[in-house]
C-alpha cells in the first residue's frame, strides 16, 4: 500500500512541477490559480520531492513508508509555519521575507496544498501494522 501512495505522490508532485509551464494556468502576473507564485526554486523543490517519492516507490514498501513519514512531517510543518507567519521554510521564505501580514483567508488557501499533502502522507505512513524497518514478506514486493 505504501508504494502505491508514494507513487501517487510522485505523479501529483510532477504535475505540480509542470503547472508553470502549461499555457493558461499561470495568470498574467505569473500566479498559478491566482494564489501561488511558483518560481524555479519551487519547481525544483517539487521535482526533487517527486523524484524522492518515485525512488521510494520503486525500492520498497519500507522506503515508501519512510518517504511518507518524512515528507509528511516536512510539508505539514511548512504549512503550519506558513499559516502562522505567512512564510514557509521549504522555500526559505521565513528567512528571506520574514513574517508576512497576509489576510487569514489567503494564508489558509496558500498553505492548503501543503496541509493536505503533508497530513495525508503523515497519516498514511502510520497505516498498516508493521513499524518502519520491519517489512513482512508480503510487503517486500
Amino acid at each position: 500500500m505504501f508504494r502505491k501512495v508514494a507513487f501517487a505522490y510522485a505523479v501529483i508532485l510532477f504535475a505540480v512541477t509542470s503547472l508553470n509551464y502549461i499555457p493558461g494556468i499561470p495568470d498574467e502576473n505569473g500566479y498559478v490559480f491566482g494564489i501561488f507564485a511558483l518560481d524555479l526554486f519551487d519547481d525544483s523543490l517539487h521535482a526533487a520531492s517527486a523524484l524522492w517519492a518515485l525512488i521510494a516507490a520503486l525500492i520498497s514498501q519500507n522506503a515508501s513508508r519512510i518517504f511518507l513519514r518524512y515528507f509528511g512531517a516536512l510539508y505539514l510543518a511548512d504549512a503550519v509555519l506558513g499559516l502562522l507567519t505567512g512564510s514557509g521554510y521549504l522555500d526559505f521564505g521565513i528567512f528571506t521575507l520574514g513574517f508576512q501580514s497576509y489576510p487569514l483567508g489567503f494564508k489558509v488557501l496558500a498553505n492548503l496544498p501543503h496541509f493536505a499533502l503533508g497530513s495525508f502522507a503523515l497519516a498514511a505512513s502510520f497505516w498498516g501494522g508493521n513499524s518502519i524497518g520491519k517489512e513482512s514478506p508480503s510487503e517486500a514486493s
